[in-house]
């Protein structure tokens, strides 16, 4: 909100055509003769003319300071308007009885009631006969005297003011577009297009100002000047202002200082779009030399900076793809680029103009001189000389050129960076340092940044590339989005609702950062607070407590004794093909950059398949086995395996944890898990055959688990090894299955149960059974025979060894293996 003056201003007509409005009544009187249909036509037409002549257009203006630099007053043809006459004033000052005012029909009565005075409605006045009506500018006194004209404007309304808008193209968006759209329209009725520059860099008023020259429109902290007060007070002194006061609007603001801006226009320098380089052109025919026959030459070559552009993009990965449409659209209605800024500060538009005839001075001596001053004293080289003359001498005289002091908009800056790290400061040879994809090579260069960049950084690096080098300096360019806090807002200091990633890092470690974003969608905005933070944290327990497992599992693990993949178990081969499918599905993934689906597919494997099953199945032969057992050598060997993946794949996300791991596994010498590459793993563990037995297995298991459950829960049971279950089966295939030795070896229902024993037969489910729908039952039975001490398996060969009584057979051999090694 903001407090502006506001002024009702009279601009007097004096410009009428008298044949306009002949025309007018020509076209109204086609009955009538051609005599006497002349004769009234000019008749009306005096009339009129005079009426008109003798009346104001009313504007209202909350920025009076703007007047100076009024060149035109804007109305719109689907507005009724009228000519009112002041009948009645209540001040002793300010607009005198009879008086006439063309107004809005619509805001007449606010007008009066502005002003306190008395209006009366006399005429209509048509949009014809606005269209051709100038003004005299209510300055003029003070050397405004050119002709002020009426251009229709769509943007002008009656909701507020008169219906007419003042119009200073030189400092508002709308004026300064309807005034370039009439230039031609101007030109023809004599009136002089160019636009005044009446407010310089400091606030100002400038020379195109006369009256007011030097008055500040704003200070150098923000605050209102004097001009507003200075034009208020000629415009009284003049007789044309009709009302002021006071109005408590919404204004714009700097979003950094919080003070009212003012606009105003300036000249600048652009880099053309459209225009036909002959040195683009000469790119694009050496960038498609390049090309792989057949590649893109259907294009036309590329022949404007546009062009060039929109083809870079096309040749470009975007992550997400949606990047693509975005900076396609930007680029398609891409104006002429504004490169220059005036600011205090920022590198400079070394450039010299010829005086009167605004050509730019283009000579080798002088570029030279200007880069050896920068190389050796930086930009503020060319600040120091004011006339530049240090640079133009002795070739040219300082007097005929003036020195552009106009610096350069940062996006130029950052977008040069491809130039001087890619180029510069690798020192690789070739083209952007290395062999591009897109020159024929392997590497690939990324822009990474936040969404917002396609109109910033990626968007200025892609044309200043594509302009140089005729192509862009990234293959690829992966945009985020932005962190809001745990409701969906965005994070303020004044709320208090900012996550600071190093109090995250300080209070639960770097990686449960790096998980958290990885897990996201980060192609949207982040979402980040204790509450969400607190199910990551959980998550990562989960994972890293499964790498623990490993190593303590691991430092079994002796490589003499690892066992051939051929000779492993049919558990451990599903494992390893598990293992194998997930190598493509993570590769696949963090080459499409898609890290939330590493994590996904990381976090299931190692939490349902590692922890919930496959440990879960081979802790027994892990724990009791005997040492020289196939089956533990099997699953040490697999369980290696599976660390050496996990941790290399998991490595680019939970970066420490994948590291303490690595080295608490391996010696140090041995180097870093971020040295490593991402495993090439044998074809030959790849079995579907296996898989598909594995996935009928697991749905005998889960009706076993499900029915032991309810005995647990009934407390008819402590633990599953207490059972000894009978499974029916009423699909043959399924025992087929159970019982295919072949692709199975090894198989022991049982064990992959986690009972101490089990029964399958085939035939129908019985009534009492438990299980799966009509083709699984499960009759819970409790097991016969002793608990072995170590293992806890029920079995009736307990104490069948003298020397262990309270052990089953495999657990005694077990134990006399590892007594004999001791």
């Amino acid at each position: 909100d903001h407090q502006s003056d506001m002024v009702w201003v009279k601009f007097g007509v004096n410009g009428v055509p008298a044949n306009h409005f002949s025309d007018l009544l020509d076209m109204k009187l086609e009955l009538v003769g051609t005599i006497a249909g002349g004769a009234i036509a000019q008749e009306y037409a005096e009339k009129r003319g005079a009426l008109l002549r003798g009346a104001s257009i009313l504007i209202w203006t909350t920025t009076p300071w703007t007047l100076p630099g009024n060149r035109a007053i804007s109305f719109s043809s689907k507005i009724a308007y009228g000519l009112f006459e002041v009948t009645a004033n209540e001040r002793e000052f300010g607009p005198k009885v009879g008086e006439r005012y063309i107004l809005a029909d619509k805001l007449a009565e606010a007008v009066a009631g502005s002003a306190k005075i008395t209006l009366v409605r006399v005429a209509d006045v048509s949009a014809e006969e606005l269209s051709t009506v100038t003004c005299t500018h209510p300055l003029a006194s003070l050397g405004y005297t050119f002709d002020v004209p009426l251009l229709d404007g769509d943007h002008v309304t009656d909701d507020a003011g008169t219906g007419f808008v003042h119009t200073a193209p030189g400092h508002g968006r709308e004026d300064f577009d309807i005034w370039t759209a009439s230039t031609r329209l101007l030109q023809s009725r004599g009136i002089d297009p160019a636009i005044p520059y009446t407010v310089d860099a400091d606030g100002a008023y400038t020379k195109d100002a006369p009256g007011f020259v030097g008055e500040r429109v704003i200070t150098d902290k923000g605050e209102k000047g004097k001009a507003n007060d200075a034009v208020i007070k000629a415009l009284s002194d003049a007789g044309m202002m009709v009302a002021r006061g006071r109005l408590k609007h919404q204004y714009p603001h700097s979003w950094r200082s919080k003070k009212p801006v003012i606009f105003r226009n300036t000249p600048q320098w652009f880099i053309h779009m459209d225009k036909e380089i002959p040195y683009l052109l000469e790119l694009a025919k050496k960038n498609r030399s390049k090309e792989a026959p057949g590649t893109g030459h259907n294009e036309p070559l590329a022949k404007t900076l546009r062009e060039t552009s929109l083809k870079s993009i096309r040749e470009t990965e975007w992550v997400p793809a949606s990047g693509q449409n975005r900076i396609t659209g930007m680029i398609e209605a891409k104006p002429d680029w504004v490169v220059s800024r005036q600011r205090a500060w920022g590198v400079p538009i070394t450039v010299f103009v010829k005086k009167g005839t605004n050509e730019i001075l283009r000579d080798k001596k002088v570029d030279d001189r200007i880069y050896d001053a920068i190389y050796k004293e930086g930009a503020d080289a060319w600040f120091a000389d004011s006339d530049g003359a240090r640079f133009l001498k002795p070739d040219h005289n300082p007097a005929d050129y003036d020195k552009v002091n106009d610096v350069l908009d940062v996006w130029f800056d950052s977008g040069s960076t491809h130039t001087y790290v890619l180029e510069d400061k690798l020192h690789f040879p070739g083209l952007y340092g290395f062999k591009r994809k897109v020159d024929g090579g392997n590497d690939r260069v990324m822009y990474l940044e936040g969404s917002d960049q396609h109109r910033g950084w990626f968007h200025s690096s892609l044309i200043e590339s594509s302009g140089t080098r005729g192509h862009a300096p990234f293959d690829v360019v992966l945009t985020h989005g932005f962190c809001l806090d745990e409701k969906g807002a965005k994070m303020s200091k004044s709320v208090g609702n900012v996550v600071a990633p190093q109090d995250v890092i300080k209070n639960s470690g770097a990686d449960i950062l790096r998980l958290w974003v990885a897990a996201s969608d980060y192609s949207d905005d982040l979402q980040i607070g204790p509450g969400i933070l607190k199910n990551f944290a959980e998550q990562y327990r989960k994972l890293r407590n499964t790498i623990r497992w490993m190593l303590g599992t691991l430092s079994h693990f002796d490589p003499k004794h690892a066992v051939a993949f051929k000779d492993m178990p049919a558990l451990e081969r599903y494992m390893l093909h598990q293992l194998a499918g997930l190598d493509g599905e993570i590769k696949n993934a963090y080459a499409a950059y898609d890290y939330k689906k590493v994590v996904s597919v990381l976090a299931q494997f190692m939490n349902t398949e590692l922890s919930a099953f496959y440990f879960d199945i081979r802790k027994d032969a892990l724990y009791c086995d005997a040492p020289s057992s196939l089956k533990r050598r099997a699953a040490l060997q697999c369980v290696e395996h599976i660390f050496r993946c996990v941790t290399v794949w998991i490595a680019p996300i939970l970066t420490f944890t994948a590291e303490e791991a690595w080295l608490a596994r391996y010696p140090s010498d041995q180097g870093s898990v971020h040295l490593e590459v991402f495993p090439n793993l044998p074809t030959e563990w790849q079995n579907d055959t296996l898989a598909s037995h594995w996935s009928h297995i697991r749905r005998v298991r889960s009706a076993v688990t499900s029915a032991l459950e309810l005995e647990r829960a009934a407390k008819r049971i402590g633990s599953s090894l207490e059972a000894a279950p009978i499974v029916y089966l009423t699909e043959k295939y399924m025992l087929d299955v159970l019982n295919d030795k072949a692709t199975l070896p090894g198989f022991d229902l049982a064990e992959v149960c986690i009972t101490s024993a089990i029964t399958v037969i085939e035939g129908e489910v019985p009534a009492d059974a438990l299980g799966h729908g009509t083709t699984i039952g499960v009759v819970p039975k409790l097991a016969e025979g002793k608990k072995c001490a170590r293992s806890w398996r029920i079995t009736k060969d307990v104490g069948s060894d003298p020397a262990y009584q309270d052990l089953s057979a495999r657990d005694a051999a077990a134990m006399r293996e590892i007594d004999a090694l001791s």
